[in-house]
């Protein structure tokens, strides 16, 4: 069980306090005069995908939460619900609800095998590539000069997501997307 010093609760570390696993989504190491340094951070509970500020002094240290993969595969979503299968065996069915999966949910593809990031064997969220290719299923007629929202109009892809793509997209096309900040790439 390796325990973290103050200082090293950085970006991206998941910790654990009080049980509860936490991912650090900021950190900034204050040092106010005639006062011992400390690290306030946001953190988002991993379980319920909620954010909050922690602050952690000098003297504190913290568990480093240990996160296993393991792979499964995503089928569908019904009611802000997520369902999965393990990935060898479709019988054992989770679901994760859509606050602790965040943006990332939209740009999910069914039947697709992905990595699920584990606590304690309970599934808290997907390791997604950082690009994802989606058709397509809804796009509106791009009209010509129209260049002053920047010559891009939203479309709708498969599994629901709404992109900002540029005007010659259209219904049918394959799009390359980030799956961190949402935004289109390329044509494909």
């Amino acid at each position: 069980m390796a325990m973290l010093e103050y200082n090293e609760i950085t970006v991206k570390k998941h910790i654990v306090i009080d049980g509860v696993p936490y991912e650090v989504i900021e950190n900034h190491i204050a040092r106010t005069q005639q006062r011992k340094p400390q690290n306030q951070t946001k953190v988002r509970n991993l379980l319920t995908g909620r954010l909050s500020n922690m602050t952690f002094h000098a003297s504190d240290k913290v568990e480093e939460a240990e996160i296993l993969t393991k792979e499964v595969k995503y089928l569908y979503n019904s009611r802000g619900a997520w369902w999965f299968c393990e990935a060898n065996d479709p019988s054992k069915r989770f679901q994760i609800p859509e606050e602790v999966l965040g943006m990332q949910a939209k740009f999910l593809k069914a039947n697709t095998i992905y990595d699920a990031k584990l606590f304690d064997d309970k599934v808290f969220g997907i390791k997604l590539d950082p690009t994802v290719d989606l058709k397509v299923i809804e796009a509106p007629p791009g009209v010509k000069g129209d260049t002053a929202r920047g010559g891009n109009k939203n479309v709708v892809v498969e599994g629901g997501a709404v992109v900002s793509a540029p005007l010659f997209v259209n219904e049918g096309d394959v799009i390359r997307i980030n799956t961190e900040t949402g935004e289109y790439r390329e044509r494909v």
